[in-house]
């Protein structure tokens, strides 16, 4: 399934795809004050809206949309997630180009969970940013709580599904101004979401996942998850070690080569750029840079 929500920014609604790309309207379901939220995640409900979808028993969002279309903006498909967890240097490619030796562990770092946005909503570059920074990544939403996790298995057991994310960064921030990574990673909109939560069941592997970034329409980022030093399910068993990963949880799980950081005559984006990205089987977003 492709989970979705659609919506101004505050009140989006809680949706699902049909086979014609329509939005079918869950809180028909679920009630009125459902959102694809931590207490849905953990409660179960994915398999009650498959059977729903399955039996045509979903009003559309709205009765005027056209096959295909979405009939408004999309938010993130995760409201309020309780935590953005995030795995630098994770695609050896990227550590390479960047100069950073291969990490012999996961590195940790977390991003202020008001960074997530929709997926085509404006990315603002911060106030006295010259270095604001792109990065397409394979994220995962997390089911199920987890906690020391003692393999793979368990670990893929807790994943509710996968969505794009773009891990914004702004490198003077994160690098040049002392203290962690997460002063160049928190700032507002840094984190497009979306445009929907594919559930794990229609990614059987997460190790062979095409993801591409352009900027202005030149492409800039060209790689596969199947060049994480660190896979899918060893970042989630590693990380439930040191913290409970809860439902609605996201995991940024890296970027492969082709960001600013590692280019030294590629522009950082400036007002008026515009970024697109996907990700196989994922679906795409596209922002437009702004100024705080």
């Amino acid at each position: 399934m492709k989970l979705l929500r659609v919506g101004p920014p505050g009140e989006e609604r809680p949706a699902v795809l049909d086979d014609t790309g329509r939005p079918r309207d869950l809180r028909s379901l679920l009630g009125q004050e459902a959102d694809l939220d931590g207490a849905f995640f953990a409660s179960g409900q994915m398999a009650r809206v498959a059977n729903a979808l399955l039996r045509n028993e979903l009003p559309l969002l709205r009765e005027d949309t056209a096959p295909g279309a979405l009939g408004g903006r999309i938010g993130a498909p995760v409201a309020r997630p309780g935590k953005v967890v995030c795995i630098g240097l994770n695609y050896r490619d990227h550590a390479e180009e960047t100069g950073a030796d291969l990490p012999a562990e996961p590195i940790i770092f977390m991003k202020a969970p008001n960074t997530v946005v929709g997926p085509n909503d404006e990315v603002l570059i911060p106030r006295g940013s010259v270095k604001t920074d792109w990065e397409v990544e394979l994220a995962v939403v997390i089911g199920k709580t987890a906690r020391y996790l003692d393999s793979h298995e368990a670990a893929l057991s807790c994943v509710a599904g996968y969505a794009i994310s773009n891990d914004v960064s702004e490198r003077e921030f994160q690098l040049e101004r002392g203290g962690q990574w997460d002063k160049g990673k928190s700032c507002e909109t840094f984190n497009p979401l979306g445009p929907w939560l594919v559930t794990a069941d229609e990614v059987p592997d997460p190790q062979n996942l095409g993801l591409r970034l352009w900027v202005n329409g030149e492409a800039r980022q060209n790689g596969g998850t199947k060049n994480m030093i660190f896979g899918v399910a060893e970042v989630v068993r590693y990380l439930s070690q040191f913290m409970v990963l809860e439902p609605g949880d996201v995991i940024n799980t890296g970027t492969p080569a082709g960001v600013a950081l590692g280019m030294p005559d590629q522009p950082y984006l400036r007002s008026g750029d515009v970024m697109e990205l996907e990700i196989d089987g994922l679906g795409r977003q596209r922002q437009t840079v702004g100024q705080a």
